[in-house]
């Protein structure tokens, strides 16, 4: 098929791949603007960027998908399809109109359950047993439009976000090539979405990092996963941000919340609203990720003291 494919981030590149490999037509690939990056700020372009150009395909930047121009540019490439991961910037009426089999889009969950902008995050924190792939034809709506195929994968406690994520990505990608070789053939019935059992996940920010040991500790080690590698889950102590890497929940012990109850090799015992959380992978302001054990002989922390009840 002719395809247009628009995406930005590492999440969309293996579907990228992927469309190539199965020997696809990509007429261009629509991708962000390139963004100011590092301490110099100098203009940067996507994962997605890089990797159409190592495949030596046409790359296209548009500010915005609302100009007619560009609009107009894109009909002349006469896709057949405009298959959309982790783009990032709005299709709209007019856009999803110009291919004949419409706009598909690769969504990091099993819609309805968590449409928007963060869904592995959103899936890990509320303890979901099991995310997935959809495919769906993309309609004005947020994530709204008929499925046309899903593929589930199970939320383990060992996954965080980011492990999730390159999970995903691949499965994304075998899926997204299976359902244009259906759609071609003309073998797909898209079912429409359930809005009653829809959900919604918004994005992640900072804010979202800051842990509250009022908390059940199954809870605050949901959001550590959740929060892994982006951006990453904190507490405080004696005015220093600490960074939580990695995180368990366990049992024994008690304290009022925040209170570390035992401090070694194996971890930072701390006693939370329900439960105690064993703080295994660490960072202090300005250090670099370390187990417990190495943060402790730079950091030392003794039983009886408080973390912040909530770190912003």
């Amino acid at each position: 098929m002719r395809i247009v494919f628009a995406g930005t981030p590492d999440f969309a590149v293996p579907a990228l791949k992927a469309l190539v490999a199965a020997g696809h037509d990509l007429a261009a690939v629509l991708t962000q603007p390139d963004r100011p990056a590092g301490r110099g700020r100098r203009l940067v372009g996507g994962p997605v960027k890089d990797c159409a150009r190592a495949l030596g395909l046409r790359v296209l930047q548009p500010e915005t998908l609302k100009n007619a121009a560009v609009r107009a540019q894109l009909r002349d490439l006469r896709p057949e399809v405009i298959v959309v991961a982790a783009y990032g910037l709005i299709l709209p009426r007019s856009v999803l109109a110009i291919p004949d089999h419409g706009c598909v889009n690769i969504h990091a969950s099993l819609l309805p359950r968590w449409r928007g902008a963060a869904p592995i995050q959103r899936a890990i924190e509320a303890g979901d047993t099991e995310t997935g792939i959809t495919i769906m034809r993309m309609a004005e709506g947020l994530d709204t439009g008929p499925m046309l195929a899903q593929r589930a994968t199970p939320i383990t406690r060992r996954d965080t976000a980011g492990v999730l994520h390159d999970r995903l990505a691949v499965l994304g990608a075998e899926l997204v090539v299976e359902t244009l070789r259906r759609l071609e053939r003309g073998g797909i019935v898209a079912e429409p979405q359930n809005d009653e059992l829809a959900t919604y996940a918004p994005k992640v920010t900072v804010d979202d990092a800051g842990l509250d040991w009022e908390r059940p500790a199954v809870e605050i080690e949901r959001q550590v996963r959740a929060m892994n590698p982006w951006p990453v889950a904190r507490t405080s102590y004696d005015g220093q941000v600490i960074r939580v890497w990695s995180a368990r929940a366990t049992t024994g012990g008690s304290g009022a919340p925040g209170e570390i109850l035992q401090a070694g090799r194996d971890g930072v015992d701390v006693a939370c609203g329900e439960g105690v959380l064993r703080l295994t992978d660490l960072q202090r302001q300005g250090g670099r990720r370390m187990s417990a054990a190495e943060f402790l002989n730079g950091f030392p922390l003794s039983p009886g003291v408080r973390f912040d009840s909530r770190c912003r």
